[in-house]
């Protein structure tokens, strides 16, 4: 073995560890990894940044943008009133038909965007119909994941794969190559969910009160501002009392009985009652404050932090947000989102030990806000957040709705009976689509998720270190020695079975990056066509029910569901199995050795 394949392994397993811990994103170990495998001069500049360049990359960025154009007709909302009567009619009958609409959509539409979209309105369901949440957002997510596999544009890990491939010397993946085993898969996952699945899933209410969501302390005070106090007519950010975020002014009463908000620069008048949030300690520090009068402590009601003006609204983190890794305090909430104000927040894995202001934000947590109905607007526009509570309607414009879906008809006809490469098709819709005006050239730049760009970049310059070093030549002989006297049905599903462990704890993408150019060498060793073990990488990679941070759309759910840690475990597990036994005597029928 020779010390560019040393060099190689050790920095793949750096990439790996660090996927795991998620010390830092994604996407930044993954360009990290890239510029590591050129500072050690195994790849050279044009290799390191083929990724860039590369026809998967440029597929899923264009993708982003039809996916997006495709929103904004609005037709999608459609599902959502298709939900709605379904309800009515029992909890199976919406679980299916919530599983066919998700899966259906994310066979030609980006999965994460399927759940996005149809979250809000599922919360708005369970709550209507009185069913938990928890019953109805796992099958979404699952859905989705199962409808992602049925085509080539279903994820961006089918793209990646298929770009791999075709820079290995094989044949592109077709638009609708998968579908057959995909929708085995589906059919399979939606019949494991309304009998099995069904049974396992919790029915826990979700927590969606003041009570269960704030983490800033135990009381809500209403104190009155003296003559006596010293700091009279100067703003909230200049009080001694606020300054530490100990104690949170929520609102103020003026005497006259006006409620005003409070802003840093609010000033605290005599006669004013405060409405504060605090916990026992500081409450008994501040019973001893000259000028301060304790007039009540409250329960937590809407009632105590809004007025006629201001809601509380609840919105997820995004797996993608601006807002990751950053505390509220770091963080211009004011501005950043046109007047609204984070009242509370709970975390993934349970509330926070720590102050509002101090708490680093994850993905799938969920923030109380406190807006006006105009003002959270600017959060429904925001690609950072997700408003669970509020359904926004949108009116459909038929002119735009019939060109859109005839566009996306295109992108999908001319590469599926090969007159164009879907690479092509792909970046001409989305380009066709801004001369429609369905969606304009800065929505475009927005809709694109530049972190999965940038991570797909730098994950490609793995499988490429690995491919030009010969070091998954030398772990493919080295599986075909193992495995190989079992035969290719056994090694295929080795290869599926690592797949789906490793996608359940790091990147889907990057377990097929790494794993893609270790199945084609497999193919070799054995002599066989790789189709089938590439297949096995595509659909293991995407097919992640074990844990809430396997895939993007499990973690969207995992807090507005309620869910534990222990629930996907439950639900998840045997969901696999059923889908790794399906894949060792499927993929072979479908795609032959």
């Amino acid at each position: 073995m020779t010390q560019d394949i040393w060099i190689v392994y050790g920095i793949i397993s750096l990439a790996v560890i660090l996927f795991f811990t998620e010390k830092f994103t994604i996407d930044t170990v993954a360009i990290g990894v890239m510029v590591l495998f050129m500072l050690f001069g195994i790849l050279d500049l044009d290799e390191g940044l083929a990724g860039f360049s590369n026809s998967a990359t440029i597929t899923v960025a264009s993708m982003f943008v039809i996916s997006q154009a495709i929103f904004r007709t609005g037709i999608l909302n459609q599902f959502s009133n298709y939900l709605s009567n379904q309800a009515e009619k029992s909890e199976s009958r919406l679980i299916l038909s919530l599983m066919i609409s998700a899966g259906l959509l994310s066979a030609v539409i980006n999965d994460t965007a399927v759940v996005a979209l149809l979250m809000p309105s599922v919360i708005h369901i369970s709550k209507k119909n009185q069913i938990s949440s928890s019953k109805l957002l796992m099958p979404l997510s699952f859905g989705a994941l199962m409808g992602g596999i049925c085509t080539l544009l279903g994820t961006s890990t089918n793209i990646l794969v298929s770009g791999i491939a075709e820079k290995s010397g094989l044949p592109a993946f077709g638009v609708f190559e998968m579908s057959k085993m995909g929708l085995v898969f589906l059919a399979a996952g939606i019949l494991y969910m309304l009998t099995l699945g069904k049974w396992l899933l919790p029915k826990r209410k979700a927590k969606s009160g003041l009570s269960e969501l704030l983490d800033l302390g135990n009381y809500v005070v209403e104190v009155t501002i003296t003559e006596d106090y010293e700091n009279l007519e100067e703003p909230i950010l200049k009080q001694k009392l606020f300054k530490d975020g100990s104690i949170k002014a929520l609102q103020i009463v003026r005497e006259n009985g006006t409620k005003v908000k409070v802003y840093p620069n609010t000033p605290v008048t005599q006669g004013d009652v405060i409405r504060i949030i605090c916990d026992q300690e500081n409450l008994s520090k501040l019973k001893k404050v000259k000028g301060i009068e304790i007039k009540a402590e409250l329960d937590w009601k809407e009632e105590s932090v809004t007025d006629e003006e201001e809601k509380l609204f609840e919105a997820v983190i995004t797996p993608h947000s601006y807002l990751i890794n950053k505390s509220i305090k770091s963080i211009n909430f004011r501005h950043l989102f046109d007047q609204v104000l984070v009242v509370g927040i709970r975390h993934r894995a349970g509330l926070f030990d720590t102050l509002l202001s101090k708490a680093t934000l994850k993905p799938g947590d969920i923030l109380l806000l406190r807006a006006s109905e105009e003002s959270i607007q600017s959060v429904d526009k925001s690609e950072d957040l997700l408003l669970i509570s509020a359904r926004k309607v949108v009116n459909l414009n038929k002119t735009q709705v019939i060109m859109t879906l005839s566009t996306l008809a295109l992108v999908i006809g001319l590469a599926a009976f090969g007159v164009f490469p879907i690479t092509l098709t792909a970046v001409a819709g989305a380009i066709f689509m801004i001369i429609l005006r369905s969606i304009s050239p800065d929505e475009a730049y927005k809709a694109i998720d530049w972190k999965v760009i940038f991570m797909l970049a730098g994950v490609l310059s793995m499988g490429s270190a690995l491919e030009k070093t010969g070091g998954a030549a030398l772990i493919g002989e080295g599986v075909v020695t193992v495995f190989g006297s079992f035969g290719p049905r056994a090694v295929l599903s080795a290869i599926f079975g690592l797949t789906f462990l490793l996608t359940n704890v790091m990147s889907n993408n990057a377990s097929a990056a790494l794993l893609a150019p270790i199945a084609i060498s497999i193919a070799a060793g054995l002599n066989v066509d790789s189709r089938p073990f590439l297949m096995a990488v595509t659909f293991a990679a995407s097919l992640s029910f074990m844990t809430p941070m396997g895939y993007q759309t499990n973690t969207m759910i995992y807090n507005p569901g309620n869910y534990r840690f222990t629930d996907f475990l439950k639900v998840g597990t045997p969901l696999n199995i059923l889908f790794w036994i399906l894949a060792t005597f499927g993929i072979p029928i479908f795609f032959p050795f």
